[in-house]
This record gives C-alpha cells, structure tokens and sequence, in this order.
C-alpha cells in the first residue's frame, strides 16, 4: 500500500517533470465569480446597502477601500492561480498583498498620529469594529468554497498554502463588496478591521486546504 509519504514524492517528482503552466483555468475564474455574486447577493438580502450608497462612489474613501480590499483579492488570486499547479510560485501575489497593508498601514498611522487626541479613537474604532471582521469572513465563505473546489480539480501540491491563497482572494473579494454596506471612512479603521477580516478568512482556508485540497 502506497504511504501518504510515498504520494507526495509523487507529486513532487511530477512536478519536477511538468511543463510551463497553462493559462488562467476557467474553472478558477468561474469560481470566483459565482463566489462573488453570491457575496453580493448576501450583502443586498441580508446587511442591506449603505444609506448613502447613491452618493458614496463620489467620494475619496468609497474608492480607497475598494482598491485596497480589491488589490488584496487580486493578490491572492495571483498566489491561487499558481499555487493550483505543481510548478507556481505566489512570490508576485504576496509581494503585491504586502506591499498594498503597508503602504495603506503606513498613511493610516500617519493620519491617526496626527489627529486630534479626542477624534483617534472614533478614527481607529468607528461604528462597527465588533461586527466588521465577522460580516467579512460571512461573506467571504460562499466565495472561499467555490474557489476550494476548484482549486481542487487542477493540481496544487502546497495544500496550506494554496488554501490560505484561496482566503486571500476569498476576503478580499469579500470586503470589497462588504463596502457597498459598510459606511467607515478612516484608513485607520480600514488598515485593521478590514485587514483583519481577510486575515481571518486566509486562516481559515490555511486550515481547510491540507483537507479539502487533498487528493482521494
């Protein structure tokens, strides 16, 4: 009886072996978007829209999250469309995720440094910092299951890490819809209940991917 052990030579031996990666799957991309339609469907059935959200796309801040939650969902779509194969490597997507937290981290601190003593803890807390990071992870769960099952038809290896890319693209995408209900507006709040929510939601597929990634 082959060991797990065994197998995993394997599939590295394989590896070693394969060809250039082929382009984008088409599975991949159908996944992320069946996951995200059904994130915007929970955000319209369930949180409701912003009361603002006519006048909101005006504003600096509307797109600021966006691009910064949106850029995250991009980054980890880069790592889980190359993770889904034996030869990939995610270096691109998690210099890209990094360099995205630190630069909106870095003009969040900035910002929250020079405020007002009396408005750092509205900046940093806002309305809804209980709630935030939870309702991102809620959202992000139909997207990281539709992305998992895909992934899981191609070729990943890395299991851990395929999954925690699967998180990344899952809360990303998660969170930039979450905007369309959320109405904070400090980096502040962004840079940590935003990001934690993601975060929340990469662990959780870190978690899940040696098993639901695993070959049977």
């Amino acid at each position: 009886m082959t060991s797990p052990r065994d197998t995993n030579d394997l599939i590295e031996a394989l590896a070693l072996d394969a060809g250039p990666a082929p382009k984008v799957s088409p599975r991949l991309v159908a996944a992320a978007a069946l996951g995200g339609l059904a994130a915007f469907v929970l955000v319209a059935a369930w949180l409701g829209f912003r009361p603002d959200i006519a006048e909101a796309p005006a504003t600096r801040m509307f797109w600021m999250k966006a691009f910064y939650t949106a850029l995250l969902g991009l980054a980890g779509f880069l790592c889980v469309e190359r993770l889904s194969r034996p030869v990939g490597s995610p270096r691109g997507g998690l210099m890209l995720a990094g360099g995205v937290f630190l630069l909106l981290a870095a003009v969040g601190l900035f910002r929250f440094m020079h405020a007002d003593p009396a408005d750092r803890m509205p900046m940093l807390m806002g309305q809804s910092w209980r709630v935030c990071p939870r309702n991102i992870v809620a959202l992000g769960l139909p997207i990281l299951a539709a992305t998992l099952l895909a992934v899981r038809s191609l070729a990943p290896t890395r299991l851990m890490l395929a999954g925690a890319a699967a998180g990344l693209f899952s809360g990303g995408v998660a969170a930039t819809i979450y905007g369309l209900h959320c109405p904070e507006h400090t980096m502040a709040f962004v840079a940590v209940w935003y990001s934690l929510g993601i975060a929340l939601v990469t662990t959780l597929g870190a978690v899940v991917g040696p098993w639901a990634l695993r070959w049977r």
